[in-house]
């Protein structure tokens, strides 16, 4: 947290993703509709120190959107394939 309250960036990637808009709307369990606008897919793991991406933003050509859910696709040794992360 910074001396203002917010808090501080966990980690910032700069550089280049595989994205893809696609809507999509699904129910929580709060019975709460979300669409999904969007994929983007990282080659490798974009955040070694971080076990587990759910929440923050991502600026996409230019647009900032907020991290639904992120997903690190494993090998079978265990290293990340890529990172993909469903933007809303």
């Amino acid at each position: 947290m910074t001396k203002y309250g917010e808090p501080l960036p966990a980690f910032e990637y700069v550089g280049k993703c595989n994205y893809q808009d696609k809507a999509k709307t699904i129910l929580t369990e709060q019975k709460k509709v979300i669409e999904i606008t969007g994929c983007a897919m990282f080659p490798g793991d974009i955040c070694p120190d971080i076990p587990v991406i759910s929440e923050g933003t991502a600026t996409i050509f230019g647009v900032e959107r907020h991290i639904q859910q992120g997903v690190k696709a494993r090998n079978p040794d265990g290293t990340v394939n890529y990172t993909e992360v469903l933007l809303v």
